[in-house]
């Protein structure tokens, strides 16, 4: 595993644990060699797991359409920031340029791009493995909302086991990065 795109909030949320689990994951892969591939802006969450991984000297590559970057939150320090058009080729963009996918606390955007990763992994679009970082509990409901989707049967088990889900940053690597 030589990079992980990181799908996360464009605000740094509610609570002070939010973007410590972003600086510490962006310190992690930095400090363990892995490239960060993420949504190229400087504000929020997004903004402190880049230049947690930059102060470590990480590669950190932003993919941001050109939209966003017209309201000046393109993170302007990076390795490499790619500009691109429409969102469709943002996350097409970020999903080639990773290996696996991990999913910190976010809003919509957040939830949207790591779902669509998940459904191109079932439909065999990709073989990357997704994870997400529970960090204080934050995915909780979300994790009970999809067991419930399981027992109503739109979703197969097998779906939801394929996911990793812990609050522990590093065994997220680990598993992530398979045997």
């Amino acid at each position: 595993m030589t990079t992980v795109c990181v799908f996360c909030g464009s605000s740094p949320g509610a609570r002070p644990t939010f973007t410590d689990a972003a600086s510490a994951l962006g310190t992690t892969l930095a400090s363990r060699g892995i490239g960060l591939v993420y949504g190229g802006a400087s504000v929020g969450l997004m903004g402190v797991v880049a230049n947690a991984a930059l102060a470590r000297g990480g590669q950190v590559i932003g993919v941001i359409t050109e939209a966003l970057a017209g309201h000046e939150i393109a993170h302007d320090t990076l390795s490499h920031l790619e500009v691109v058009t429409t969102m469709h080729e943002r996350k097409a963009r970020m999903a080639e340029l990773s290996d696996a996918f991990v999913m910190l606390p976010g809003g919509f955007g957040t939830y949207e791009e790591f779902m669509e990763s998940v459904t191109w992994a079932q439909l065999g679009i990709h073989d990357k493995p997704c994870g997400i970082l529970n960090v204080d509990g934050f995915y909780d409901h979300l994790l009970t909302f999809l067991e419930h989707a399981v027992e109503m049967g739109f979703i197969k088990g097998h779906q939801i086991e394929s996911l990793v889900v812990t609050s522990d940053m590093d065994a997220l690597l680990d598993n992530l990065a398979g045997p």
